[in-house]
């Protein structure tokens, strides 16, 4: 499946990525994962153009493609061999669920049209397909007259298994070679290991949710929450109401979050919650706790990734549910590595010999791309650097596996950013600063992907939502050369990689009378089957292990099996950015003092000295 839109335009993720106010013109592609402008998300409207273009998005390819496969069989045969018997149990199933699919609204009168028998007849067909368990109808009107009608979850666990034994069938029958020769045990359309079956679509909610005006989301504007974007056609079709979603930058989405928690009343009815604002959202009174407002069985817990769920946490409470979870990795050009006899760098020795390498600027290729744009982005590298070296920010107690971060809302913290090992970290972007490319003190969030993609870097630092812009672009010279790593170690460190991501939560101002509507919203969205769709259509985040287990999910990419395997091994790890209240002040501290120091404006040690001291301020302050 093409997604040639995502790469096309980088004109809204340069907007949406980092903290410009600079509003670019909308320009509108073609593809599944389409670029908007900011100023058209923080509008909260789409154009039209784009409204139109969702058709293009596939809810389920396979189960799409399976449904398109048996109608083109059936047509062949109907127009090859007379007599024959129409089967209306067949045409109106596959009528069913691609509209399922398209996010097409299926009445009674369609199923009929689309039996091939007459109405009588198709009517009977309908009413036994109804009994037989694989038909739901919801109604339309509030007096339950006009309905409509969706696949039941048997239905469409019955076609995911028929997709999975059809492909093997062709392949058996006309000697097409396996493309997934790893997936050879399968019995019955599913795998014999545990967790690896096939998730099925997601089914329609039995009620449609009755919120005035629609369900209204705020999110960050990054390639998941597009992804949700694109589909909200079919998760329209899926919750029974409209749905507005407002995208902005990572700063700009925590201003206006906070801006919300101001208002008499929330304009929003779930937001996009970045991990290390937990503490601070909750102690400001921003979000709500979960189990205030649902039964937090019904999320299946334990099915998150265990750093992923432990971060969605304050005080040993659960405010947000994984949407999105996206470790920190090293992205490497696994051919460049080979023909210059390279390891993979698994230490940050090896990288700088690495970058030193294959830096050779007068060729337009360097070493290593990174985050090191003044603020946000380069006070995140400082943190996960720290990591890298074997300490945490905070005097965190230290913990199998890493560093414990559960119990900040205690305090009493002290700074850690004038240690031998803080000190070996700034020492480590220095030179790193010498294999970079030209631009690497204005680079951020998608910019350090993008030389990576066009094959400019040998290396890059970079969260896994990022790699669709090199995993669906054939014509990248990265595309299918990339190789994926925890993050390098120092000396005393050992491999991590600090998740990133969203949680969605629902904002503690939010009207009484909308909040049960939103919880099943919330838990929709969050589906193993919701969360299997957004990488179907382009998404390379999955914050469960079941998403991650599913073989069609595998076969998209090596980063969701790696992502499932470095969390068994623990290293998947949310304390190099803690979540404290005043993180976000730290950030911008970090990220302020550090650029100077790249610049050469101070030393190592000078920046360092003066991010301990206003740290150490703004511990001694209330947090308001």
């Amino acid at each position: 499946m093409a997604h040639t839109g995502l790469i096309s335009n980088w004109t809204f993720w340069r907007a949406s990525m980092s903290d410009s106010r600079h509003k670019p013109t909308p320009k509108i592609t073609s593809g599944p994962m389409q670029s908007y402008s900011s100023q058209t998300f923080q509008n909260g409207q789409l154009p039209q153009a784009a409204a139109e273009s969702s058709i293009l998005v596939t809810a389920n390819p396979e189960l799409l493609q399976t449904t398109r496969f048996l109608e083109d069989v059936m047509v062949e045969i109907d127009n090859t061999i007379d007599p024959n018997t129409p089967n209306p149990h067949l045409n109106m199933l596959l009528h069913l669920v691609q509209g399922h699919c398209d996010g097409r609204i299926v009445s009674p009168s369609s199923m009929v049209a689309a039996s091939g028998v007459p109405y009588a007849t198709g009517m009977r067909r309908l009413a036994e397909i109804q009994a037989a368990g694989l038909v739901e109808q919801r109604a339309r009107t509030k007096s339950g007259k006009t309905f409509s009608l969706h696949p039941s979850p048997k239905l469409l666990q019955s076609f995911t298994q028929l997709a999975e034994r059809i492909e093997r069938i062709a392949r058996n029958s006309f000697g097409a070679a396996d493309p997934h020769p790893s997936q050879d045990d399968y019995y019955f359309g599913g795998s014999y290991q545990p967790g690896q079956a096939n998730i099925p679509p997601p089914r329609v909610l039995p009620e449609p949710l009755k919120l005035s005006g629609g369900l209204r989301i705020l999110v960050h504007g990054d390639p998941t929450f597009m992804v949700m974007e694109n589909l909200k056609r079919q998760f329209e079709q899926i919750i029974g109401t409209d749905i507005s979603q407002r995208a902005f930058s990572i700063d700009r989405l925590r201003e206006e979050a906070l801006r919300n928690a101001a208002r008499a009343q929330s304009r929003y009815d779930l937001i996009a919650v970045d991990l290390p604002w937990v503490g601070e959202f909750v102690e400001k009174g921003v979000i709500r706790a979960l189990p205030e407002i649902m039964d937090v069985d019904r999320l299946d817990p334990g099915d998150f990734h265990t750093a992923g769920w432990q971060a969605a946490h304050w005080n040993g409470v659960p405010y947000g549910v994984p949407s999105q979870t996206t470790p920190e990795m090293m992205f490497y050009r696994k051919d460049w590595f080979a023909a210059g006899g390279l390891e993979p760098p698994s230490t940050t020795d090896a990288v700088l010999k690495a970058a030193k390498h294959f830096h050779e600027p007068l060729k337009g290729r360097y070493g290593v791309a990174w985050n090191a744009a003044r603020g946000t982005a380069l006070g995140h590298t400082f943190m996960m650097t720290c990591a890298d070296f074997g300490q945490p920010i905070f005097d965190l107690p230290k913990i199998a596996g890493g560093f414990d971060a559960s119990r900040l809302s205690k305090g009493g913290l002290r700074p850690m950013f004038d240690t031998d090992k803080a000190r070996d970290a700034a020492d480590y972007l220095m030179e790193l600063l010498q294999y970079s490319p030209p631009d690497i003190l204005s680079m951020s969030w998608y910019e350090r992907v993008r030389p990576f993609a066009e094959g400019k870097v040998a290396m890059a630092y970079g969260y896994t939502l990022l790699a669709p812009y090199f995993e669906l672009d054939s014509t990248c010279q990265a595309y299918g050369n990339t190789g994926y790593l925890p993050h390098p170690h120092g000396p005393e460190g050992v491999p991590i990689a600090p998740v990133g991501g969203y949680v969605l939560c629902v904002p503690a101002n939010l009207s009484e009378d909308r909040i049960d509507e939103t919880v099943e919203a919330l838990v929709s969205f969050t589906s193993p089957a919701a969360q299997k769709l957004y990488a179907q259509n382009g998404s390379r985040t999955a914050p469960r292990y079941s998403v991650g287990s599913d073989p069609s999910v595998r076969r998209l990419s090596p980063i969701f099996e790696m992502v499932d395997q470095m969390s068994w091994r623990d290293e998947l790890q949310y304390w190099p950015r803690p979540p404290v209240p005043e993180i976000s002040e730290v950030i911008a501290i970090c990220g302020t003092e550090l650029h100077d120091m790249l610049r050469g404006l101070v030393s190592p040690a000078e920046a360092l000295k003066r991010v301990q001291a206003n740290t150490e301020q703004i511990l001694n302050k209330p947090v308001t």
